[in-house]
C-alpha cells in the first residue's frame, strides 16, 4: 500500500492496517536506515491518532464525561455486584 496523505486514515482498523503494513516494511531487508526512520515517525503519529480514538470512545460512551469502569481493581466483577 503506497503511503496515505494525512487524514486518509480515518478508523481504527485503518490505522492498524498500516501499522503492521510498517512494522513488514521495517523488517525488510531491502529497507534502508533512512527510510525506516521515516516509517518509525509515520506509525509515531499514527500510535497517537489510534489512542485519541480510543481515549475518545471511553469518554464519550459513559455520557458523563468520564470514563466507564468495566471491572473491579482486581479484575472481577465490581464491589456490590454479581454473586
Amino acid at each position: 500500500m503506497a503511503e496515505l496523505p494525512d487524514g486518509a486514515l480515518g478508523t481504527y482498523d485503518e490505522i492498524c492496517e498500516r501499522l503492521d503494513e510498517i512494522v513488514a516494511d521495517v523488517r525488510s531487508k531491502d529497507t534502508s536506515l533512512e527510510r525506516s526512520l521515516d516509517l518509525f515517525d509515520e506509525a509515531i503519529e499514527l500510535g497517537s491518532r489510534a489512542v485519541e480514538m480510543v481515549d475518545r470512545i471511553d469518554y464519550s460512551e459513559s455520557g458523563d464525561g468520564a470514563p466507564e469502569a468495566e471491572a473491579g481493581e482486581d479484575g472481577g466483577v465490581p464491589a456490590g455486584e454479581g454473586a
